[in-house]
């Protein structure tokens, strides 16, 4: 996958991190606000010479007024070395951008350089530290040597730090700069959730109205005609065998569609869903779920959390019990999923896990789970409740 953004490649593994281009990106990056440095201080020699102190506090304010534009400007300029799709810029000036501007004069640029500072000059000062100290025997060449590897070794440290924080001053950067970019990404994804949630339900009705009817019907028909024929023929046997396999298609059709979306959902709301799942569950589930109706794009996902939660219990926990707890605090779902399993679920192993936390997510919620070696596992969400 390509890697856009300082943040993300400070998520690579070490030895693909430490090799790539984005540890230098953010030393340039940082080091950027030397620029920002030097207007700063010219700004300051030039106010110090407009002599008594109201004049010069004016002259202060024009100044920062003057340079915060500019430095607005050269922010978002150099957020290309650490994001390689910056957002496109509108004309003007806005509030935030302003703001922006101003923490960079004040604040963030002498920050800047203090990390980069003591990011490279600790190890590169050790590792030179053989050639800048005088050595006066074999025992001070050792401790010099000992020192010089003791700088190389932190040099991937320093990666490490100057990647972390211009990263986060970058993501800082274009949150401010375009801050109607996550709101939007966060529109999308919940317009694509309803949609989803259309689809489904649009399926489980063709299922239902269509698929259904046919083997309802079908099986009807073979047991009447397996009424018109003596019980002990040839004939009778084969259907009474094709009867028994309708009948079976029609139960698993039915479980599938109540797995696509179930009627008692829509019906009666998540509590009655939820213990109607739970009946399901090969693992004893304990149901605690006291709820009023809510609105239905929470009932869908804290159902399905349930429903996906009970069946990872089932298939890798070897519980042999397992509870759903779930409240409406205040304006908050607050569902708990726990059982007495030997732990260890891994979101990374692909156990729906991070699936789960995308669709919370896109309805403004959280999940968090917590499940140590040797159990017990706790999944809870926390669900904000529009009326």
């Amino acid at each position: 996958m390509r890697t856009s953004t300082a943040l993300e490649a400070f998520a690579r593994r070490p030895l693909s991190f430490l090799r790539s281009v984005w540890p230098w990106r953010s030393l340039a990056y940082l080091l950027a606000s030397v620029v920002v440095g030097v207007a700063v201080a010219a700004a300051a020699v030039t106010v110090s010479l407009v002599g008594p102190a109201p004049l010069t506090a004016v002259a202060g304010l024009v100044a920062v007024a003057a340079l915060t534009p500019l430095v607005a400007r050269f922010e978002w300029w150099r957020l290309r070395l650490v994001d390689l799709a910056p957002p496109a810029r509108k004309s003007g000036l806005s509030r935030r951008e302003a703001v922006l501007g101003v923490v960079c004069l004040l604040a963030l640029w002498w920050i800047d350089l203090v990390v980069a500072g003591f990011a490279v000059a600790g190890p590169v000062v050790l590792i030179l530290s053989p050639v800048l100290q005088p050595l006066e025997g074999d025992g001070d060449l050792a401790a010099a040597v000992a020192v010089s590897g003791a700088g190389l070794l932190l040099l991937p440290v320093a990666a490490y730090v100057l990647t972390a924080w211009a990263g986060a001053r970058g993501a800082v950067t274009r949150a401010l700069i375009a801050p109607d970019e996550l709101a939007e990404v966060l529109r999308s994804r919940a317009r694509l959730l309803e949609s989803f949630e259309a689809e489904r339900r649009r399926i489980e009705r063709d299922l239902h109205d269509g698929a259904q009817q046919r083997l309802v019907a079908l099986s009807m028909r073979l047991g009447l005609a397996r009424l018109d024929l003596p019980p002990d023929s040839p004939v009778a046997q084969e259907l009474a065998e094709a009867h028994e396999e309708a009948q079976r298609a029609l139960a698993e059709l039915r479980e599938l569609i109540r797995g696509v979306h179930p009627q008692v959902l829509t019906d009666r709301g998540l509590a009655a869903a939820v213990r109607d799942v739970a009946g399901r569950s090969p693992v004893p589930v304990e149901v605690d779920v006291r709820l009023p109706r809510l609105p239905g794009a929470v009932e869908t996902t804290a159902y399905y959390v349930v429903a996906e939660a009970l069946a990872n219990v089932a298939r890798h926990s070897r519980a042999t019990r397992a509870r759903v707890h779930g409240r409406l605090t205040g304006e908050v779902l607050v569902v708990e999923i726990r059982d007495d399993g030997v732990g260890g679920a891994d979101p990374a192993r692909g156990t729906g896990m991070a699936g789960l936390a995308d669709r919370v997510a896109a309805v403004g919620g959280r999940l968090a789970l917590s499940s140590p070696a040797g159990g017990p596992t706790t999944m809870s969400v926390e669900i904000p409740c529009a009326w």
